[in-house]
């Protein structure tokens, strides 16, 4: 595995046809994103609700805009996927919002990162539901019944077998949780809890960068967001209020109805953060998003290993289901000198890839039965070959025109 550093960038609520739909036509003919018609009108869609048209076909936002009127619940994901006729996105919502997509114009970071590098087109949440069962199975490989972004689920013990961050520590490996306003791994509040000395702020990730001294393993989280339904959620925790102080930060991980410029702005310098620094021969960075966000895709998520025995908590009325099946598509990039240029991956993966890498990297043992199976990013990569080992440029947002902001 030719890395020394890997560095682990996710992202929030967007699936693979709304963040990168129109690839296949600007940039990565591989891709599989949107159709188009011979006009360049996108030919998917989906049945409508009543505050909708009967048919309610993709369309390019012409924005950096989001509004909020999507959503990626637990019951919302079941009812948009369909029993993989990926039809239900609109009436999930009664909004067209879920078939928007974004063009190249508007997210050219986005769009210029996936083209450069090696993308995935079967890289799927791991569950059919929230934010914070996702990340649990990104940092634990489990949701452990958890299949919603609340309070309550910070109650929980930790994972029966513990976290990746566990795992790291008892075999001596070194690792960090970069973040902005607000560490992603309060979603499991026993990591920040047993580990305050391995929180650092971005700007420690960037003089890191800069010195080339990342540790082996690094989390690098986006803004949250305080007034953000996550923001907002995890700042109960102890530790995490206590880091807020003062902050009134808005949000720039990408959720709806953040405006996607300063998400693009935020990860456009991580980025080059990485592509600059001395460590750059020696360091992959994959970059990906938890869940859908409630964003329309057109690929069924595949059956998946349940992770353990523990079911899903679910309440009267809830669709039934476990843990058996994927989520949505998202985006994943991998990004590294020995990364396939322009180049795309078929496999499937979910987040628990990133587990299996780590462990395959470090020897570690698994934590459940989905990353035990998982499949690793090797299969983004030219071992023998590092055709990027001199960094790329990568284009960012501007402040004028369709990619800056709005507001």
């Amino acid at each position: 595995m030719p890395f020394d550093h890997l560095v682990v960038v996710m992202m929030e609520n967007h699936s693979f046809d709304n963040l990168l739909g129109g690839l296949a036509r600007s940039g990565q003919p591989a891709a599989d994103g949107l159709m188009f018609d011979s006009a360049g009108r996108p030919t998917n869609t989906n049945p409508g609700g009543p505050g909708t048209p009967a048919t309610v076909a993709a369309f390019a936002v012409s924005s950096t805009a989001q509004g909020p009127h999507v959503s990626q619940t637990w019951n919302a994901t079941h009812e948009q996927i369909d029993g993989g006729r990926m039809d239900g996105f609109v009436r999930s919502v009664n909004a067209t919002q879920p078939m928007g997509y974004y063009p190249r114009e508007v997210l050219p970071f986005a769009y210029d990162l996936a083209a450069t590098f090696t993308l995935a087109n079967r890289w799927f949440c791991s569950a059919p539901c929230q934010t914070f069962p996702n990340r649990r199975f990104l940092m634990a490989g489990t949701a452990y019944g958890d299949i919603a972004t609340d309070l309550r689920s910070l109650g929980d013990p930790p994972p029966p077998n513990g976290t990746i961050f566990d795992r790291l520590h008892a075999h001596g490996i070194d690792w960090r949780d970069y973040f902005t306003d607000i560490p992603y791994t309060a979603i499991i509040p026993s990591i920040v809890e047993r580990y305050p000395g391995n929180l650092a702020t971005l700007e420690g990730f960037f003089e890191d960068c800069a010195k080339g001294t990342l540790p082996p393993v690094s989390f690098v989280d986006p803004e949250v967001g305080a007034v953000s339904l996550v923001g907002k959620t995890l700042a109960s925790v102890p530790v995490v209020g206590s880091l807020l102080g003062t902050l009134g930060t808005v949000g720039g991980d990408e959720e709806a109805p953040q405006d996607m410029f300063y998400g693009e702005v935020w990860a456009h310098r991580v980025v080059e953060a990485v592509l600059s620094s001395p460590a750059w021969p020696r360091t992959l960075l994959i970059y990906t998003y938890d869940e859908h966000g409630g964003y329309y895709d057109h690929v069924p998520p595949p059956a998946a290993i349940p992770p353990d025995p523990i079911p899903p908590q679910l309440a009267p009325g809830d669709v039934p289901g476990g843990y058996d099946m994927y989520g949505p598509r998202v985006p994943a990039v991998v990004v590294s000198p020995y990364a396939k240029p322009h180049a795309v991956t078929d496999l499937v993966h979910d987040h628990t890839s990133i587990l299996a890498t780590i462990e395959t990297k470090w020897n570690l043992p698994a934590l459940t039965y989905r990353d035990a199976n998982a499949t690793t990013v090797m299969d983004f990569l030219d071992p023998g070959h590092a055709a990027l080992a001199t960094p790329p440029a990568i284009q960012g947002p501007s402040l004028t025109g369709p990619s800056g902001p709005t507001a």
